[in-house]
């Protein structure tokens, strides 16, 4: 499993860890019933508090993505992929409508956050 953390991003560790498992799950690279990796060794790899790690498998877990099994592991839940892909666009949609008020707030016009847009698409 293959996680990469961006320490300069002002999203935190354990949203990225989760943000990366939930569309390992929507690809099909990690499939109901895979383990994941423990906490310890989790952690170990990414140079990070076992308690971050800690923190985004039980918010997994919350969610319904994984079942924790006391002694065996943490394993990938049965999950709808389709129910799974309309969260993740809730929140891009969020995050876009927040990044189009900004860009209102500061003054630039619906047309140049359109061109803005189109430019980050084709880069």
């Amino acid at each position: 499993m293959k996680i990469i953390i961006n320490t300069s991003s002002m999203v935190p560790i354990y949203e990225q860890i989760v943000d990366q498992i939930k569309t390992l799950i929507r690809n099909k690279e990690l499939k109901e019933n895979d383990i994941l990796p423990s906490v310890r060794s989790l952690a170990k790899e990414l140079k990070i508090s076992a308690l971050t790690v800690k923190k985004a498998y039980d918010n997994l877990e919350s969610e319904g993505f994984t079942i924790t099994v006391h002694g065996k592991g943490t394993y990938v839940a049965a999950t709808n992929t389709e129910l799974l892909l309309e969260e993740q666009k809730k929140e891009l949609e969020a995050d876009l409508e927040r990044a189009i008020q900004k860009g209102r707030r500061c003054g630039i016009r619906d047309e140049e956050i359109k061109e803005l847009f189109e430019l980050i698409l084709e880069g």
